[in-house]
């Protein structure tokens, strides 16, 4: 197979605009999914990839996957986008009363927070903050 098919090369650019994960940088959705991408089309002749089949478990080589329509891969596709994009956050967007619940007016606020702060923690301060 010379070239890929166009249901790949979206795949491609919407993972390589996918944010990493900074909580848990060792597990990567973009690395899961060029997985599954990879042995749903195959390798290329012309291209190296970084896919590396010895990586993956037996169990997981012996189930192969499914063949899918190029319309159902590009549905898939259509929805990494529509996340990447924000689509439904801006079509159904969140009330102030949903964001600043009366029983806890600032929780939201000290989730994000704690959410920044999170990787950038040591093992004793998240001890400590377990304390608190």
């Amino acid at each position: 197979m010379a070239s890929r098919p166009i249901v790949y090369r979206h795949y491609q650019r919407a993972l390589a605009q996918w944010p990493v994960d900074v909580l848990r940088p060792q597990v990567s959705f973009q690395d899961v999914m060029r997985r599954r991408i990879e042995k749903q089309f195959g390798p290329s002749n012309n291209e190296k990839t970084a896919y590396d089949p010895s990586k993956e478990s037996k169990e997981t080589l012996a189930t192969p996957l499914k063949p899918t329509s190029e319309s159902a891969e590009l549905e898939q596709v259509n929805v990494l986008y529509s996340f990447l994009e924000d689509r439904y956050s801006k079509k159904y967007p969140l009330s102030k009363r949903i964001m600043k619940p009366l029983s806890d007016p600032d929780h939201y606020e000290k989730v994000i927070k704690e959410l920044e702060e999170a990787p950038n923690r040591t093992w004793f301060r998240s001890v400590i903050n377990k304390w608190k």
